[in-house]
């Protein structure tokens, strides 16, 4: 008997699901991040950056689409999407910028990333956007052949700033629909 594939929702957080995000948040990037800089520096960053509060107000604000993606019932990832969020290098006026696509490491080889991704352009495409936007850090190759591979291309780059004294160097990617 052939078992049933493994199922998988994508959902959109709630603000009461400020916790759950700020615990996928830390660990997801600390995965994918966590030796872009030194420790203290990464520690800083997770600790202001994806501790309660910020994801309560970030979940407060409208223009905010944040969604989990939940594998047999755990959660397994999270994506956040601004509509209409312009930058002085994209022409299109009405532009996604997919600001967070994190999934788990222990997921990584069932493509829950690719219908997370999925879902957020189909998202972008059923709201008139015209394209798609990111940041992603030089360093993280499976994120950039991932982008690459859907499409984006590489538009500039920009200096993200983890510490007052430590940034990573970022492409800026672009995908136009």
């Amino acid at each position: 008997m052939v078992s049933p594939e493994p199922m998988y929702t994508i959902v959109r957080a709630k603000e009461n699901d400020y916790e759950l995000l700020s615990v996928l948040g830390s660990r997801t990037f600390m995965e994918s991040h966590g030796s872009s800089a030194g420790k203290a520096d990464i520690d800083r960053y997770v600790m202001e950056k994806y501790n309660h509060g910020v994801f309560k107000a970030e979940l407060s604000a409208p223009k905010n689409l944040y969604h989990i993606i939940y594998q047999n019932g755990l959660a397994a990832g999270y994506s956040k999407i601004i509509l209409n969020a312009r930058h002085p290098a994209i022409v299109e006026k009405n532009a996604s910028k997919l600001e967070r696509l994190y999934l788990l490491k222990d997921f990584y080889d069932l493509k829950l990333g690719s219908e997370l991704f999925a879902f957020n352009l189909e998202l972008s495409k059923k709201n008139g956007q015209k394209g798609m936007w990111l940041f992603v850090w030089k360093e993280n190759h499976r994120a950039v052949n991932f982008y690459k591979k859907a499409g984006f291309g590489i538009i500039g780059s920009h200096d993200f700033k983890i510490t007052e004294t430590h940034s990573n160097p970022n492409h800026h990617m672009f995908l136009a629909y």
